[in-house]
């Protein structure tokens, strides 16, 4: 999962990105309202974090231009802890849930998940498929036999995503869209590599390649 951190404060935004890549997840960074407008709008992304005190363009006129422009991306909105009004203007601009500052790094990961399940249908804290289950938490896979599969971090990101997303045809760009951040290496040959390790692991009926297409996680290997 790929998520576009907006803060302008440059030791808080690299410590929450950190903090958020040990959980699994690709992280973009912008510091600037009118720069974070445009990485919204044009890269794909399955979260927003946004602070609304930015640097360019407030970040309530970010969320609205978003939302305006039919940008349906969950937005989680920073906002000063005793700014009710903040986060009532938040949330009637668009914005999906709040986080007031100064808050625990546990609880924006937490509702950051919460997010990324709500807007995948997903109920469960546990994403489970084809007798498989994926620990977030501990970034493995647990077989249909209880084994423990482990799994490197990019290995995890491309099969949480795939396994967010059962049944349906994935493209390699939109793969490599939201697996990787924005400087990785896109090379659409190590996307293949990752897939086949995976299939090594899992077993290689679960992840169908569709020709010309892209990849499909089935749910009913």
């Amino acid at each position: 999962m790929r998520l576009l951190l907006v803060e302008d404060d440059a030791e808080l935004a690299a410590g929450v990105a950190s903090d958020l890549r040990a959980e699994g997840f690709a992280v973009d960074i912008s510091n600037d309202g009118i720069d974070a407008e445009f990485l919204g709008r044009e890269q794909a992304y399955d979260a927003i974090i946004l602070d609304l005190g930015l640097p360019g363009r407030p970040g309530l006129d970010v969320l609205q231009h978003w939302r305006a422009d039919g940008l349906g991306t969950p937005v989680l909105i920073l906002t000063a802890r005793d700014s009710w009004s903040e986060r009532v203007q938040g949330l009637k601009a668009g914005a999906d849930d709040y986080l007031g500052k100064p808050f625990h790094i546990e609880e924006l990961i937490a509702r950051v998940q919460a997010l990324l399940r709500r807007s995948t249908g997903r109920a469960s804290a546990r994403l489970e498929v084809a007798g498989l289950g994926l620990d977030e938490e501990r970034q493995l896979v647990i077989g249909s036999e209880g084994e423990e599969i482990a799994l490197t971090a990019t290995e995890f990101r491309l099969l949480r995503y795939l396994m967010s997303h059962p049944d349906r045809v994935l493209s390699k760009s939109r793969l490599t869209d939201h697996v990787y951040e924005s400087d990785s290496d896109r090379d659409s040959n190590v996307l293949e590599v990752y897939i086949r390790r995976l299939r090594d692991k899992i077993g290689r009926e679960r992840i169908e390649t569709r020709r010309g297409q892209g990849y499909v996680f089935r749910s009913a290997p």
